[in-house]
């Protein structure tokens, strides 16, 4: 009998993680210990780990994703304890998961079968608290601005215009639309208010491309929480409670260090979600991991479309330091679903389906060397894959010419990815020409041309009324020389996630635009995607138990 990912990570043993940090040349006064595994960097030890040269950095994405499933994150453990295996000093740099998909459909996101971050429990639960840090931030702005306005409105804030909303790091639709205030004067001012999920928050941003304390806070203070009656923006800073959104973040800012199922160190720290926001792991974490280690390993959220581009477009001018090498996830049963199978049709063998599938992970590939980047393509497998299927994609690659591995890191750990860790180290000793797909000169509708264009494969783009009259406003304040955060379904390159493949020559809605200056972005709403998910049928709640030791079950 296969055993379940959490049974593979209950029976695995740990090391202490005063040995971890050592394993990363991280002195043990330079943590602080959460209990016997986990633990947080401190400042001091970020700013003695700054004085090292940076090693090499890995990009782990993947195809557009599929109820099939991908593998992306183990995948990228498993590549790091294959370059450990292989002799090599690495880490891996990864997102911490959302409780709203923990309890969800999707599951956690600590990895699979033996290619694991442990404790898997605690990471995929409330690990140090992040997230709640997070949370309490957020609605501590939103407490404080109703505040402002129901002691007299010095501001004169229109109560209409406030675009700040409260957040819960849960799935719960019943909050996206609300009425507050209630009651008597002296329960505040009633106007209609709504939640996001906490990683839909813009303090998620922030919190992630924060390079320090003080960055963090000068961030916090540019962000725009509403308007005045005559339309001039208020932030975060004229409220005059920067400092004290700081304080609540502190120790929460210091990145979380733990391992994998075989000892490689692993930093595991903020979790925007990339459909809504930018889809990866802090700045603070991903620099530690680059001075502690030769080769570090990391990942963006969803496909290459999203996670992918805004690690490249977004994150890496905060990091100032760009991908050596991208590896692009890939699996025979996703290849089949986007060439017309229905999930339920996955076992049997069919090759016309892989072929025709083919074409989102071509894109995907020719997306990534746009960027001048080298690109590795994992193929990630699994046990009702078919020799003549492997075969297939194989010979598809080979025509294609792009560097590919037949990975099994899910069986087998290390060991299963060490062909793929030999061709990712090749290819991060290639030349390489890193190129931004935009200027930050650009406009706002030329910026989002050419993601559409370039990426999506797109043709053209329709500005609702709003969207137009708020990119006038934007230019007006002088926000337009920010990125853009594009937040689009993952299930499709277009705004429909009906449409599967590589669809081309579609027209992508905006709908709306919000600015993030906090974060530095801008967000690009399309079509009906929401920042605030909803529980399916079946949670994966409903599957998990605790016994009276406190062991955990049906956590996936």
């Amino acid at each position: 009998m296969v055993k379940s990912d959490i049974e593979i990570a209950q029976a695995s043993p740990m090391r202490v993680i005063t040995e971890i940090a050592a394993k990363a040349g991280i002195a043990s006064d330079a943590i602080e210990q959460y209990g016997n595994y986990k633990a947080k960097i401190t400042f001091a030890g970020l700013n003695e780990l700054e004085k090292r040269d940076d090693g090499k950095l890995i990009l782990v994405t993947a195809i557009t994703p599929t109820p099939a499933g991908e593998g992306k994150s183990t995948v990228t453990i498993g590549l790091g304890d294959a370059l450990n295996q292989l002799g090599h000093q690495a880490m891996i740099a990864l997102r911490e998961p959302s409780l709203g998909p923990v309890m969800g459909v999707k599951g956690g996101a600590a990895g699979g079968g033996y290619a694991q971050v442990l404790p898997m429990e605690d990471i995929n639960l409330h690990f140090t608290g992040d997230l709640h840090a997070i949370t309490t931030a957020n609605n501590a702005i939103a407490a404080l601005l109703d505040n402002h306005i129901h002691q007299g409105n010095d501001l004169n804030i229109d109560p209409r215009r406030i675009i700040w909303k409260r957040v819960v790091d849960l799935n719960d639709r019943q909050l996206r639309q609300i009425i507050g205030g209630l009651g008597s004067p002296v329960n505040g001012v009633p106007r209609e208010d709504g939640f996001d999920i906490t990683v839909a928050s813009e303090i998620m941003a922030v919190f992630c491309l924060a390079t320090s304390l003080d960055n963090l806070k000068a961030r916090l203070a540019k962000i725009v929480v509403a308007y005045t009656y005559i339309r001039e923006p208020v932030t975060v800073g004229d409220l005059e409670i920067a400092g004290a959104i700081t304080a609540l973040l502190k120790d929460a800012l210091k990145p979380n260090l733990v391992q994998t199922i075989e000892g490689t160190p692993a930093f595991i720290h903020g979790g925007p979600f990339a459909n809504i926001a930018h889809g990866c792991n802090s700045v603070l974490a991903t620099k530690a991991a680059l001075k502690a280690a030769d080769f570090t390993v990391t990942e963006a959220g969803f496909g290459a479309d999203l996670g992918g581009e805004k690690f490249l477009d977004i994150k890496t001018r905060e990091l100032a330091k760009h991908p050596d090498a991208v590896v692009i996830v890939a699996t025979v049963r996703a290849l089949k679903m986007h060439g017309g199978l229905a999930k339920t049709d996955l076992e049997a063998e069919n090759i016309t389906a892989l072929q025709a599938g083919f074409a989102n992970l071509n894109r995907h590939i020719d997306n990534i060397k746009q960027y001048g980047l080298p690109v590795v393509v994992a193929i990630n497998e699994f046990v009702t894959d078919t020799a003549a299927e492997i075969q297939a994609l194989t010979d598809l690659l080979v025509t294609k010419q792009v560097t590919f591995s037949l990975t099994q890191v899910w069986a087998k750990g290390g060991a299963g990815g060490l062909d793929l860790a030999e061709k990712v180290v090749a290819a991060t000793r290639q030349a390489s020409d890193f190129n931004y797909l935009y200027a930050l000169t650009d406009s706002i509708p030329e910026k989002i041309k050419a993601i559409v264009t370039k990426i999506y494969g797109g043709a053209s783009i329709s500005f609702s009324k709003k969207a137009q009259t708020q990119m006038t406003v934007f230019e007006k304040q002088g926000w337009s020389n920010l990125p853009i955060c594009m937040a689009k379904t993952q299930y499709s390159f277009s705004d429909d996630q009906t449409l599967l493949g590589a669809p081309e020559g579609f027209d992508i809605t905006i709908r709306e635009l919000v600015p993030k200056l906090g974060a530095g972005f801008i967000v690009a709403l399309t079509g009906d995607i929401m920042t605030m998910p909803g529980l399916p049928k079946k949670p994966a709640a409903l599957n998990m138990d605790v016994d009276n030791l406190g062991n955990i079950s049906g956590l996936f």
